[in-house]
């Protein structure tokens, strides 16, 4: 069946296609069995290499369970500061004054470009000569501070850019009524910028959690994957290790962007119409708005 955005194929179409598929699961196919010999020759496939995943709990609760516990507080400390942080600086950029504009843009691109790596050791740095930190918190402490610099900026840009996606007709319907800027920042664009940069701001969080790694490679911060390093050398089994940390990377990251998936999905269905959700607080926000003096809300600056 054709429709506008599509047109049926042909006999030779579907020929075409059929050939591609069956070319692409054979490629697949040899791929697959290319590294499973490859393994089984090198002897990586043998159950006594396995065995410390499946049978008893030794390699769990002695470095599995310690290094995610170390991965998931990094990630959530660095989530609940960049988070705020980046909206903070998001919306100053947007701001009518050039004295709040400019600073934040200056420190959203600053850190934007330095990579967050450098920042991190550059926290090691900052923490062991002028802190009082102990050398058992530094490293967390060192990565934090590099994933919150460094995602807070690119936060503020997704922010940003959510922000202006929206159609000026919003924030003008808005102006023409009588509302200051704060207002309409805070009942119009913020809760319908939210849906659109959800996904971005999401995708930014799985970032977080895998930049985690860099603290165990280079700072010695006891995390997922450097637990890893220190089992393998226990026990001898490299790509067993690395393929039980990569599968609690991906279930981990697949849970974050699953559960922003149903979120997203509710957010969207909660909105009847393209505007925003007032609430009770806010409507009284409006009226107010509606009934001051036409000299006090005629323009965005407050």
């Amino acid at each position: 069946m054709s429709s506008v955005l599509y047109d049926a194929q042909g006999p030779r179409a579907k020929r075409r296609n059929v050939l591609f598929t069956g070319v692409f699961v054979v490629a697949v196919a040899a791929v697959v069995w290319w590294v499973y010999t490859s393994l089984d020759d090198k002897d990586q496939l043998e159950w006594a290499l396995w065995k410390p995943f499946f049978s008893g709990t030794e390699a769990w609760s002695t470095y599995i369970w310690p290094g995610l516990k170390n991965t998931l507080k990094a990630a959530a400390l660095a989530m609940v500061i960049a988070l705020p942080l980046g909206a903070f600086l998001g919306i100053a950029r947007l701001s009518d004054h050039a004295w709040v504009r400019v600073p934040a843009g200056v420190v959203v691109e600053f850190f934007r470009a330095i990579p967050v790596l450098v920042l991190m050791i550059f926290g090691q740095a900052l923490y062991a000569n002028y802190t009082n930190v102990s050398s058992d918190d530094r490293p967390l402490y060192a990565v934090v501070t590099g994933l919150v610099l460094y995602n807070a900026a690119v936060l503020a840009e997704i922010v940003r850019a959510g922000i202006l996606a929206l159609p000026k007709g919003q924030s003008e319907a808005a102006v023409a009524i009588g509302m200051r800027k704060g207002q309409v920042m805070r009942i119009i664009l913020l809760p319908q910028s939210v849906t659109a940069m959800l996904p971005a701001i999401v995708s930014q969080l799985v970032v977080i959690v895998k930049d985690t790694a860099l603290g165990g490679a280079v700072l010695t911060f006891p995390e997922l994957l450097a637990s890893a390093n220190t089992m393998i050398g226990y026990y001898g089994n490299t790509i067993a290790s690395f393929t039980v940390v990569a599968v609690i990377f991906i279930v981990l990251n697949f849970s974050l962007t699953s559960f922003a998936s149903w979120l997203e999905a509710r957010l969207r269905r909660s909105k009847k119409s393209t505007g925003a959700v007032v609430g009770v607080d806010m409507i009284e926000d409006l009226e107010t708005a509606g009934h001051a003096a036409p000299g006090q809300g005629s323009g965005l600056k407050e």
